[in-house]
């Protein structure tokens, strides 16, 4: 590497801003029949694009906790959320002085059990309950866009087989 390339590198890298992380909920239920998933998607108060809940980090929660509650604030679900990360993917989010920031967000499995009627960003976004394949259609960013395609493959292939009766098969 000639001393012109290395000075341009080491300069990139001292005006590069470091990643900061989100928390995020892909927040799930079954169907009735049990032989398929929704996801739950929402959209963000500035662009209007599908999102999942996602927020930073809270002081006193742990990851998954931060993010079971942004799930709560921006959706009004609630449910069990898982302990460990399913996945993560990057996004560029723009902050209120008009910077762009790169944020790794790692997303929290939320089985949902309860819809509220009341949350606080009820009147600011849109929510919408939609098939694996069609929220990694809505979606923007290739890595989560992965992350719903893996997700539904994983919550599927832990499911008990369907019975031809419709009850489920031991």
């Amino acid at each position: 590497m000639n001393i012109l390339s290395r000075i341009a590198s080491d300069v990139q890298l001292m005006f590069r801003r470091p990643v900061r992380e989100q928390y995020g909920a892909l927040c799930y239920r079954l169907k009735k029949k049990r032989s398929a998933v929704e996801v739950l998607l929402i959209t963000s108060r500035d662009t209007g694009r599908w999102v999942i809940p996602k927020g930073w980090p809270m002081d006193g929660k742990s990851a998954a906790a931060a993010a079971a509650r942004e799930a709560w604030e921006e959706a009004g679900v609630k449910g069990v959320i898982a302990d460990e990360a399913i996945g993560d993917y990057h996004y560029m989010k723009g902050l209120p002085e008009g910077l762009k920031v790169d944020c790794r967000v790692r997303v929290f499995a939320l089985a949902v059990d309860d819809i509220c009627k009341n949350f606080p960003e009820k009147n600011q976004r849109r929510a919408e309950w939609v098939d694996c394949a069609e929220a990694a259609n809505r979606v923007q960013e290739p890595g989560l866009k992965k992350l719903f395609l893996a997700f539904e493959q994983k919550i599927l292939s832990g499911l008990p087989p369907i019975a031809k009766n419709g009850t489920t098969g031991a």
